[in-house]
């Protein structure tokens, strides 16, 4: 079976030709003066100048969903008094604790599934995925208006898909787009303020400790977060929970079902290693191949395929001068991508992670790096690494005929999903797998 073809993303594509022709920097104008910054060397550049940026300035396209304090769109010194308030529900220690959730959501998903009848993969653990991010973090309560929640985030999330300047525009112009967005928001906000004010007013009905952190945690000095800032964390870890760790499940099904040689290894792996139960946290490190193939699916296709960085102190790299107010955009995607980088770049081989070669500083940064890495990347590598055991412990799958394509500006994700079908499906032995055995 040939491989399933390369997906590109054209705007990443077009920084990675352009740093072909000429080096790791170059200039552009859109609106604004632009720095194009390609490579490991201009990761670790971009990481160790935080300082240097307004974080709130570079992603303030992401305010309509997340809100102005979101600790995505924070500077300093807010910054790191937000974050350390979110840190502990997505700590490592924390995570294991998710997992046996995680995998009974999967199992509970995948039930809806017929052996042998195709169906949208991506859709499927896009919606398991919400619920599962939504009961880990915070309770089954939340959780059960996992399908709603999604409802009203999603004409926001589309909203924040569009290039900034067009959002400010749709803004100006209160465009029937934005109106959609701003009644999703309202919506959005009624339900996670009333379990805020809920659980502020009613400690002990608490189900989730990541929640009543938010709500009643206080920093070193004493200090906690307010009612605004709660809603806008709280719909931060849901929103970017579950839309970029989806579009990376996405990626690893299509990735590895055009590899029907690797699925067979990480098939007989997950029946070795987790047999006819569910998949549990003392499996994860030796799922191997599973862990392989999310890190080459992370390597070739990640969520946050540019990102960018707002200069509001003069800098320079390369021998550039980089002056305040110049956006500089940074490329993940085209950094993976790189020959100079990856051997073979624009082949999905998860076995190149099982190799010794480790990569160097700045060349593998699915989830960025320095003080605005992403907080959520352990959560979010795990609950891949256990929903794709979950689909191969039933059993196989093949790709759908189909045409995948890449969309989204906030996380690149298959436009149109990825369609596969089960195959050899086996019956197992724990409750929640009754519909596809």
């Amino acid at each position: 079976m040939t491989p399933a073809p390369l997906v590109r993303y054209p705007l990443a594509e077009w920084i990675l030709a352009r740093s072909r022709r000429g080096g790791p920097f170059a200039r552009g104008w859109l609106g604004q003066p632009y720095a194009y910054l390609v490579g490991p060397a201009a990761n670790e550049f971009v990481f160790a100048h935080d300082d240097h940026f307004s974080q709130h300035e570079a992603m303030k396209a992401l305010i309509p969903v997340d809100g102005p304090t979101s600790v995505v769109v924070s500077d300093p010194p807010e910054h790191a008094r937000r974050r350390a308030l979110v840190r502990p529900g997505l700590h490592h220690k924390q995570v294991v604790g998710y997992v046996d959730i995680m995998a009974r959501t999967a199992a509970e998903a995948l039930d809806s599934v017929v052996a042998e009848e195709a169906f949208d993969a991506y859709a499927l653990f896009r919606a398991a995925i919400r619920r599962s991010t939504m009961r880990c973090l915070f309770g089954e309560r939340v959780a059960a208006h996992a399908d709603d929640v999604g409802d009203a985030l999603q004409p926001l999330i589309e909203l924040a898909g569009l290039m900034p300047q067009l959002i400010g525009v749709h803004e100006r112009l209160n465009t029937p787009r934005w109106r959609r967005a701003m009644a999703a928001r309202a919506t959005l906000d009624r339900f996670v303020l009333g379990e805020i004010d809920r659980l502020a007013t009613q400690p002990e009905q608490q189900e989730s400790q990541v929640l009543s952190v938010l709500v009643h945690g206080r920093d070193g000095t004493g200090s906690g977060l307010t009612r605004a800032e709660v809603r806008d964390q709280v719909v931060t870890l849901i929103a970017a929970g579950y839309e970029t760790t989806s579009a990376a499940m996405g990626w690893a099904l299509y990735g590895l079902g055009g590899r029907p040689d690797a699925l067979a290894l990480a098939r007989d792996e997950v029946r070795s290693v987790v047999g006819d139960g569910p998949v549990t946290a003392e499996h994860l490190t030796h799922l191997r191949w599973v862990n392989a193939t999310i890190s080459e699916a992370l390597r070739l296709y990640p969520p946050a395929s540019i990102s960018a960085r707002w200069v509001k102190r003069e800098l320079t790299f390369a021998g550039h001068r980089i002056a305040p107010g110049t956006m500089i955009v940074y490329s993940p995607y085209a950094t993976h991508r790189s020959p100079e980088v990856f051997a073979d770049p624009g082949v999905f081989r998860p076995e190149r992670w099982l190799e010794d070669r480790k990569p160097g500083p700045g060349e593998y940064v699915p989830f960025g790096g320095g003080a605005h890495r992403c907080l959520g990347s352990t959560m979010a590598t795990t609950e891949l690494v256990v929903m794709l055991a979950t689909l191969l412990a039933r059993g196989g799958y093949r790709l759908e005929p189909q045409r995948v394509r890449a969309t989204g500006m906030t996380s690149m994700r298959p436009r149109d999903g990825v369609r596969i079908r089960l195959t050899d499906v086996v019956p197992h032995s724990w409750p929640g797998d009754s519909a596809a055995g």
